[in-house]
């Protein structure tokens, strides 16, 4: 069964997903740090923010697949990291609101994008990227946090009237939603939360003041961007082998140095889009499930690498197998989804 397609729909949803996405992450950055000045425990509210926000979002994918209402869910969930900004609340239940907000929006604004995408993975490298633009922004200027507010709760506004213009693409063929097991998607999340060890376990001594901030976060919006359009045109099997195994070199053994670091860190986040692609198309009738399990596994494999103090042959051998395993865990779910006949 086929429906009309509004292209103009489609991408105006999909820039509003995106440009809201930036904003969150702002906002979201902006709300934390800026309880720096009354707090203390700011380090204990971070860890608190970062659970809440990336490790509930699998269950929040679950929920979010049977309601079926990513417009709604996203809008309401603008309207909390919004109110968790400007409402004068207490700082544990500031850091609720966002957190929780957060949480809610990756899952329901990625469903949006996923099921809008028809079979492509450009789309959702569009829709993850600007969230690095945002989280740097609000990290570095966190008095941007009243325009993100009010930006925001513009954004929440227009979503369910440009969700019901955009129509769904063509269903999916049938021989796309059989049963592939439960292997390769918990394969892909594992790969998630290991390569992101080896990721944030290198120091990068280059990396200190804003412009070097901002000129990595470039490089990891870029990266994540074009991964998308990349597999689209290539492949998963071949936009993994050409950007894992070099941005393994490049960060275990260049990270002293700022242009091949900033090589690396473009070439480690083409392989994000090409990852939630392969999730989605492993689980065609769960996208919420899907984006929120890859994220849920982010955080835990984050922080194990933020408190890694390995140096030398040790830190360089974590890299490397980490992000080897990244690239086995693609290449092999992406043949048995072709093999059992997802990808056309």
């Amino acid at each position: 069964m086929k429906t009309e397609r509004n292209p103009r729909g489609t991408a105006a949803l999909l820039a509003l997903d995106s440009l809201s996405h930036l904003l969150v992450d702002g906002l979201c950055a902006a709300t934390v740090l800026g309880l720096l000045r009354a707090e203390e425990n700011l380090t204990t509210l971070i860890l608190a923010y970062n659970t809440l926000a990336f490790s509930t979002q699998c269950l929040v994918g679950l929920a979010a697949d049977r309601l079926r209402r990513h417009a709604v869910s996203a809008s309401a969930s603008m309207l909390l990291v919004a109110a968790g900004y400007a409402l004068p609340l207490p700082p544990v239940l500031r850091v609720c609101c966002v957190g929780a907000g957060n949480s809610v929006f990756h899952v329901a604004g990625g469903a949006m994008t996923l099921e809008r995408s028809g079979g492509r993975a450009g789309e959702l490298g569009v829709f993850v990227a600007p969230g690095a633009i945002g989280l740097a922004l609000g990290t570095l200027w966190p008095e941007l946090g009243t325009a993100f507010a009010v930006l925001l709760a513009l954004c929440a506004l227009a979503v369910i009237p440009l969700e019901r213009r955009a129509s769904l693409p063509d269903a999916l063929p049938v021989a796309e939603k059989r049963a592939i097991g439960v292997a390769s998607p918990l394969l892909l999340a594992l790969a998630v939360a290991v390569r992101a060890v080896g990721g944030t376990a290198v120091s990068f001594p280059w990396k200190s003041g804003t412009v070097w901030a901002l000129l990595t976060v470039l490089c990891v919006f870029a990266g994540k961007t074009a991964g998308g359009f990349v597999c689209d045109r290539l492949g998963a099997r071949r936009t993994a082998l050409l950007s894992i195994v070099p941005a393994a070199l490049l960060i275990a053994f260049c990270s002293a140095w700022a242009l091949p670091s900033l090589a690396g860190q473009f070439a480690l986040n083409l392989t994000m889009p090409v990852t939630l692609w392969l999730l989605y198309r492993a689980m065609p009738d769960a996208p919420g499930f899907a984006f929120g399990l890859a994220a849920s596994a982010l955080w835990p494999g984050t922080l194990a690498g933020q408190l890694m103090t390995l140096t030398g042959p040790a830190l360089w051998a974590c890299v490397l197998v980490s992000f080897l395993f990244g690239l086995w865990a693609i290449l092999y779910a992406e043949a048995k989804i072709e093999r059992e006949g997802k990808i056309p």
